[in-house]
């Protein structure tokens, strides 16, 4: 009889996974905000189950031989819903699934700074942009001036720090926040509340948004509504929200990005400057010192 109940409950263990895992994967097929959904549930409802599972599988071997082999199955299921584990502790970090040829509509734009720019973060691998990890930053840039990375307290010793910011495109103010104070570069403190900082979002033609986040608290020139043209400048490079230093971090999403890290990130090409139309980034650490490896691009095109 207990090793009748020890079949059932390994049964319904392994049926539950499988249609877990199996309800993951069709949410993934399926694209959307489904997608997106479904990459987050998978990194917060797997594990535990998976747990369960490799306990659960393990007990069965234990105490009914007979029953190793099924008991077995379970715990392969086990292992693949851990996996989300290692991402969570930071050892495993994949890009989010979505590539460049099958997202659309992709939009491609003027840098939004003039002079030179140094890529700090931007590109399809999670090596070259830490932000491919997030759903709605798939394709996002951080972008820098020199000098850069020293590490001080003082925001105007920052290369990028009250430059004017440039609408990369035409299109309408879909949101302009402001009111956010400046952090210390030399002290990361997460704003969890707008972690955009003051930031301008715009609609462009294709219904798709821009994001143009962490300017100057009081620096926008902008106001929801407005229509704004290609090079207008939007407000000033500043440090607000969640920023280590003066930068301007652009990317392109689908929604309406109220909710930064939910939002479906579309891929997001430059023009009219010296370098790829999707610039790579990357740093290097030199014992304490950050060492940037990305690509220098600088706007040579009209306006």
């Amino acid at each position: 009889m207990k090793r009748a109940l020890w079949w059932i409950l390994v049964g319904l263990g392994a049926a539950l996974l499988a249609a877990v895992w199996g309800g993951v994967v069709s949410f993934l097929l399926a694209g959307g905000l489904k997608k997106v959904a479904a990459f987050y549930l998978a990194q917060l409802l797997l594990p535990p189950a998976g747990i369960f599972a490799l306990v659960h599988s393990g007990l069965v071997a234990w105490k009914a031989p007979t029953a190793r082999p099924f008991a077995g199955v379970v715990g392969a299921w086990a292992v693949v819903s851990l996996t989300p584990v290692l991402l969570m502790l930071g050892l495993w970090t994949p890009a989010y699934p979505a590539s460049l040829e099958n997202t659309e509509p992709a939009a491609t734009v003027r840098l939004p700074l003039e002079g030179p720019v140094i890529v700090a973060w931007g590109g399809d691998t999670v090596a070259e942009n830490y932000h491919a990890a997030t759903p709605d930053q798939r394709w996002a840039y951080d972008l820098l001036v020199e000098p850069a990375t020293h590490g001080s307290a003082d925001l105007e010793s920052y290369g990028c720090y009250g430059l004017d910011v440039l609408a990369p495109a035409a299109g309408t103010v879909a949101i302009a926040h402001d009111g956010e104070p400046d952090q210390d570069p030399s002290t990361f403190v997460p704003n969890p509340t707008a972690p955009a900082g003051n930031h301008v979002a715009i609609e462009l033609e294709t219904g798709t948004h821009l994001l143009l986040a962490h300017l100057i608290p009081g620096s926008l020139t902008v106001t929801e509504g407005d229509a704004v043209v290609e090079g207008q400048v939007l407000g000033k490079c500043g440090n607000s929200g969640n920023t280590s230093e003066p930068h301007v971090h652009i990317h392109h999403v689908k929604q309406r990005p109220e909710m930064i890290g939910f939002g479906e990130g579309l891929p997001l090409f430059f023009r009219d400057h010296d370098g790829d139309p999707m610039p790579t980034g990357g740093i290097e650490m030199d014992g304490d010192d950050v060492r940037l490896i990305g690509d220098r691009v600088q706007h040579i095109g009209p306006g």
